[in-house]
């Protein structure tokens, strides 16, 4: 996954069906490409056409329909979703979980040992309200493990940012605005706090080096020297993170 969006600024947004699924079709303008080209994001849920100039809107939907059987055949490659119901696995900090309802319960959500299997999220209150209650609690652990681990990345650096943002993106982990504010994929608190670790270094170190030059990865390594196992954890598993939470 990219960490910074790609140069050509968001024009419209189409769709395309493809054996009966919807997916966004983005177009973005880019004057130094030369021919169109057409991406699908690693969790296959958006289709992206950057469009050369002189290209229009037609010619990127007709450009994504020549391609439908390649989309196609990505859309059977990705794993099948997981949504926040009661019995779904979810892991929580890479250790899977098992999502309980309990109805009759004060509270919100809350994480409990089980005498046999793995450990338990429950969730109180009427179901319909269970998988909006396990999303928000996910954000809030995510939201409370980032902002640990910039405080800490920003102090070993020497770094000041105005604060940390959570977003559910799937073409980046995190991102860093020229205004010093840190923005992440709530999706990371499902994953090892290695990776946490890292994604938080990774953007932290973008206060000082906007780019992925030779300064900036030895800024991220001088802070974080296990960086490269947390990066090809993100490579090979990241992509499933995006399947929990289907329809929540």
């Amino acid at each position: 996954m990219n960490f910074f969006t790609r140069s050509g600024a968001p024009e419209a947004t189409k769709t395309i069906t493809v054996d009966g699924t919807t997916l966004p079709v983005k177009m973005r303008r880019n004057a130094r490409a030369r021919r169109l080209i057409m991406r699908l994001n690693k969790a296959a849920t958006e289709v992206t056409v950057t469009l050369p100039p002189g290209a229009g809107e037609a010619d990127a939907l007709r450009f994504a329909h020549e391609h439908a059987g390649w989309i196609a055949k990505r859309l059977t490659e990705r794993p099948a979703s997981v949504p926040f119901a009661p019995g779904a696995l979810v892991p929580v900090r890479d250790e899977r979980h098992v999502i309980t309802h309990r109805p009759g319960a004060r509270g919100t959500v809350w994480m409990e040992e089980s005498e046999a299997g793995p450990p338990l999220l429950c969730v109180a209150g009427d179901e319909a309200h269970l998988a909006r209650r396990t999303r928000d609690w996910l954000k809030r652990e995510a939201r409370s493990e980032l902002r640990a681990r910039c405080a800490y990345y920003g102090q070993t650096m020497g770094l000041t940012y105005k604060r940390v943002d959570l977003r559910d993106q799937t073409t980046r982990w995190g991102s860093c605005s020229s205004s010093g504010v840190l923005s992440f994929s709530w999706r990371l608190i499902l994953a090892p706090v290695h990776v946490l670790d890292y994604v938080a270094a990774h953007e932290v170190a973008h206060l000082q080096e906007m780019n992925h030059g030779p300064r900036f990865w030895k800024l991220v390594e001088d802070a974080l020297p296990t960086m490269n196992r947390s990066r090809q954890w993100l490579k090979k598993n990241g992509t499933n993170l995006h399947v929990y939470g289907a329809g929540g």
